[in-house]
């Protein structure tokens, strides 16, 4: 045995197969990323098994008809094994396995906001098929919420208060995001324009926020309500 069962759960080792008795799908029409593929194996391990046609009505024995990308990506990595369950199926329910096994990938869909947050809520992205840039696209799509009118304040002045810190925006490193208030951004976007002015560039802008006093540029400003005025009758 080589090292490619270390490398599939226990759950499937008595499916492990040598990966060399395999063969591609004939015609397959999916395009795949084999490297993406490849880094979930190796972070991920092999989590399910590939279907594969044992191919007595087809003369083509072995023939993979789910996985195929994933046993090009083990082979890849050097696998020696890999788990798969195996079926007996003619030209045209293994022609169906194989397109169905493509489209339902297909007609899937995410919801952004909450792919964002699970992707964010991981230490890394390794083995989840997403990169640094689109994990920021995903981040960027979230829907800021609008400001929020409330009844009275209770102050008499029969307006609405307005939430201005609701109008809110993100700050964000490496793959942490915050929330933060608009008062918030003001006081940021002040000190950066003094920074801007006062410097080429705004090349280590992170490093003189983390380590300069702002006290001076950095006075949130205030959010007032301001009471409508009525004419009297």
């Amino acid at each position: 045995m080589g090292a490619a069962p270390a490398r599939i759960p226990e759950s499937l080792l008595p499916l492990a197969v040598p990966i060399g008795d395999l063969v591609a799908y004939h015609r397959n029409p999916r395009t795949g990323d084999v490297d993406a593929i490849a880094e979930s194996l190796r972070v991920n391990s092999q989590y399910k098994a590939i279907v594969v046609n044992r191919g007595t009505h087809t003369g083509r024995p072995n023939e993979i008809l789910a996985g195929n990308h994933t046993w090009t990506a083990a082979k890849q990595l050097g696998w020696e094994q890999i788990a798969a369950t195996f079926v007996d199926v003619s030209d045209e329910d293994g022609a169906r396995i194989v397109v169905v096994d493509n489209r339902t990938s297909d007609l899937a869909d995410y919801g952004s906001e909450l792919l964002a947050d699970v992707l964010e809520e991981l230490p890394d992205l390794d083995g989840t098929g997403y990169d640094q840039g689109t994990l920021d696209k995903l981040l960027d799509s979230r829907a800021l919420p609008d400001t929020i009118d409330l009844p009275s304040d209770g102050a008499g002045t029969g307006s609405m208060a307005k939430l201005e810190y609701l109008q809110w925006g993100y700050m964000q490193w490496s793959i942490i995001r915050v929330q933060i208030t608009a008062a918030e951004v003001e006081t940021l976007n002040a000190i950066y324009e003094r920074y801007v002015s006062e410097s080429p560039s705004d090349l280590g802008f992170g490093w003189h926020l983390l380590q300069q006093a702002h006290t001076e540029t950095a006075e949130a400003p205030a959010v007032a309500v301001e009471p409508e005025e009525f004419n009297m009758p």
